[in-house]
């Protein structure tokens, strides 16, 4: 197993990838603390792979310190800290008002950043540790209307790499992941408005929306789950500071090209 007697926090884990993490991590051998603002689905997923449940919201700087708290009373460290939590909120730069924007931010890149600070001396104590940062393809191409989205995400990156900097000489990892499309609840409202507005079902719209990926379909958050197991595990011992991008290749087309495609999707 790859995380054999490993301890591990992940945040957001109630649903979606964070869910898919935490059992992953519980499958290789890790103890799990599961955290997310909804006492139910962290409660379920922690119950299930016997793991230790941790309510509260991720822009909580006690939450942090609850989370951590709770790996060291449970299962006596810190090994692993995936800061899986986030939030989307739609609008450009002029329709992001004050409050959207400062709540983007607060979960998307404060709230990583107050678990990072948490987790550190427990982490360094252990002399050794792996920090998965999970940012998006937003952080690295532009979408439309998701000026606080996109801005969070692209801070991560900045994060990872000071993080990957200060704490690499002491045997703290931290990489970053930028997933595109993946089937989670999230991405379910948004294709959900695609599909009302083609008058498709959501499979449908996912398919519409991964069109022009290499790979032509989003991910299933057991692929993404998979990339964070790597870069949790000693299989990453020399990755340090990276970006690691699961889109199916949508970062890798020039879209200049497109109009040239003579099989378009």
């Amino acid at each position: 197993m790859r995380l054999d007697g490993k301890v591990a926090i992940v945040s957001g884990g109630g649903t979606g990838i964070g869910a898919a993490t935490a059992r992953l991590f519980a499958h290789e051998g890790a103890r799990v603390v599961v955290t997310g603002r909804r006492p139910g689905p962290i409660g379920a997923v922690a119950e299930e792979i016997g793991g230790v449940a941790v309510a509260g919201d991720a822009a909580d700087p006690a939450h942090a310190r609850a989370s951590v708290e709770a790996a060291e009373r449970s299962f006596g460290g810190l090994d692993i800290l995936v800061a899986n939590a986030g939030t989307g909120f739609g609008g450009t730069a002029a329709e992001a008002d004050d409050e959207t924007w400062e709540r983007t931010l607060a979960v998307n890149l404060s709230g990583p950043l107050r678990l990072v600070r948490a987790g550190l001396p427990s982490l360094l104590r252990r002399g050794a540790g792996s920090i998965v940062l999970m940012s998006s393809v937003s952080a690295l191409v532009g979408a439309t209307g998701s000026a606080a989205y996109t801005a969070s995400k692209a801070a991560l990156l900045g994060l990872t790499r000071s993080l990957a900097v200060d704490y690499g000489p002491r045997r703290i990892r931290t990489n970053a992941l930028c997933p595109g499309w993946v089937e989670t609840p999230m991405a379910d409202d948004d294709m959900d408005e695609l599909a009302s507005a083609r008058g498709v079902s959501r499979a449908e719209a996912y398919l519409i929306a991964t069109g022009r990926v290499p790979l032509g379909r989003p991910a299933t958050v057991e692929e993404i789950a998979a990339c964070c197991l790597f870069l949790a595990s000693d299989e990453s011992s020399i990755v340090n500071g990276a970006i690691l991008v699961a889109d199916g290749g949508a970062t890798a087309v020039d879209v200049g090209s497109l109009a040239f495609d003579d099989d378009p999707p």
